[in-house]
């Protein structure tokens, strides 16, 4: 089951996104890491079986507030 998460990050700095995208790719399951959002707020993971409440529970613990927006299943 692919599924896109969305969670929104608070980052203030190039470190803050360069640890927080970090924490995500060393997840298991991710296949893929983006940024969105006009302040490169957002984290978007898509991924096969990728739990979203330990991931978002990594990234508090790791770069700060975390809020985990949406989890959507994906169609292949």
């Amino acid at each position: 089951m692919k599924q896109k998460i969305v969670m929104k990050v608070q980052m203030n700095c190039q470190k803050c996104r360069t640890e927080a995208l970090k924490v995500v790719a060393k997840a298991e399951g991710v296949n893929f890491v983006g940024l969105e959002g006009a302040e490169k707020d957002k984290v978007v993971v898509i991924g096969d079986g990728v739990d979203a409440v330990k991931l978002a529970a990594s990234l508090r613990k790791k770069v700060g507030q975390t809020e985990l927006m949406s989890v959507a299943e994906i169609k292949s």
